[in-house]
C-alpha cells in the first residue's frame, strides 16, 4: 500500500507539487496521469525515494520513505522510462547482479527462474541484453523490478517506442502483476491507461484535480452521469418512461438513440429498465456515455502547459 499525504516540492519560489494526497491500496493499478511539468515526474521520485520532500509525507507499506528510506525502498520494484539494464551482460547474468545488488534473502537460482518465467524472457536468459529487441530489454527492465517480490511496483512509461504486439503483451503482464502488487502506472498514452488502471489520479500544476476509478471519471469531471440507448416505440413513450425514473435528469433524442443524463453517483440502469419495460418499449441497446477519457484529461488540464 501506498500513502501520500500533503506532499509537497519546492524548487526556489516555484511549487513543482503542491500538496498531492492519495493513497494506492494493495492489488490496485493507479494511473497517474498528467501534462509535461504539472508535477507528475517530481511525485513519482519523491515516492520512489529519488527526491526528497520539501514538506509532506510518503508511505510504503507502512514505512515512511523520507524517514527511513533503506526500509522503505526495499519494498519498490521501480521501472523507469529507460531501463538501466548492462548491455553487455546475459539475461540471467544481469538479474543475478540485481539480486545480489538487491540483497534479496531467496533460493537464488530459483527465484531467477521465477522471475523470468513471469515476465516470460526465459527464452532468452542466455542472450546479451543489447542483442534483444525493445519489447524485450523493458521485460528483463521489469524483471529487474520484481526481482525480491517487493510489494509496490513503480512503473514510468513502461511501453513507450514498443509496437502494437509488445504493447498488448506487456499490458497483460501488468494486469497480472496488479493482482499481487500494488502498481503505480504512468503514461501519455490515455488509450492504454484505461486498459490497464483501476483508478486514476491527475495532477496539473502540482495538484491533483481528479482522483476516481477509471469508469467513473466522466461522471466526476462533468458532475452528472449518462447513458446512451435505444429502445423501440414512439419517441414520446420512451421519453415519458424514462424521465418518470428517480435521478434521470434530462433524457434528448436522436432517432431511436435516446441520451439519458442523470444524477452523479446514481445507478438508474435498474429503473430504466422496469420502467421501458413497463411501457411496452424494449431496449435494443444500453451503454455508458459521457466525456472520453481523452475529453475528461483536456477538460482537466487545459492550459496547464506552457
Amino acid at each position: 500500500m501506498i500513502e501520500v499525504k500533503n506532499l509537497c516540492k519546492r524548487y526556489g519560489g516555484v511549487k513543482a507539487v503542491d500538496g498531492v494526497s492519495f493513497t494506492a491500496e494493495s492489488g490496485e493499478v493507479v494511473g497517474l496521469l498528467g501534462p509535461n511539468g504539472a508535477g507528475k515526474s517530481t511525485t513519482m521520485n519523491i515516492i520512489t525515494g529519488y527526491l526528497g520532500a520539501t514538506s509532506g509525507d510518503v508511505l510504503i507499506d507502512g514505512v515512511d520513505i523520507l524517514e527511513t528510506p533503506k526500509a522503505a525502498k526495499a519494498k519498490i520494484g521501480y521501472l523507469p522510462e529507460l531501463p538501466p539494464l548492462y548491455q553487455d551482460m546475459t539475461v540471467q547474468r544481469y538479474l543475478e547482479f540485481v539480486f545480489d545488488l538487491k540483497k534479496v534473502r531467496l533460493p537464488k537460482k530459483e527465484h531467477v527462474s521465477e522471475v523470468m518465467e513471469v515476465v516470460k524472457i526465459s527464452d532468452v536468459a542466455g542472450r546479451v541484453i543489447r542483442n534483444l529487441s525493445k519489447g524485450y530489454r523493458q521485460r528483463v527492465g521489469l524483471a529487474g523490478a520484481l526481482m525480491g517480490n517487493p510489494p509496490v511496483l513503480i512503473l514510468d512509461e513502461p511501453t513507450v517506442g514498443l509496437d502494437p504486439k509488445q504493447i498488448i503483451d506487456i499490458r497483460k503482464l501488468i494486469k497480472s502483476l496488479g493482482k499481487k502488487h500494488t502498481i503505480i502506472f504512468s503514461s501519455h498514452v490515455l488509450s492504454e491507461v484505461s486498459a490497464v488502471c483501476d483508478r486514476i489520479v491527475m495532477i496539473n500544476n502540482g495538484k491533483i484535480v481528479a482522483d476516481a476509478k477509471t469508469d467513473e471519471l466522466s461522471e466526476a469531471v462533468s458532475g452528472s452521469g449518462v447513458l446512451i440507448l435505444e429502445a423501440e416505440g414512439s419517441a414520446s413513450a420512451v421519453r415519458d418512461a424514462v424521465s418518470s425514473v428517480d435521478g434521470v435528469t434530462r433524457v434528448t433524442a436522436k432517432g431511436k438513440t435516446y441520451t439519458v443524463e442523470y444524477e452523479s453517483g446514481r445507478d438508474v440502469r435498474r429503473g430504466i429498465f422496469n420502467a421501458l419495460a413497463k411501457a411496452g418499449c424494449p431496449i435494443l441497446m444500453m451503454r455508458p456515455g459521457g466525456l472520453t477519457l481523452e475529453e475528461s484529461f483536456l477538460k482537466l488540464t487545459e492550459g496547464g502547459e506552457d
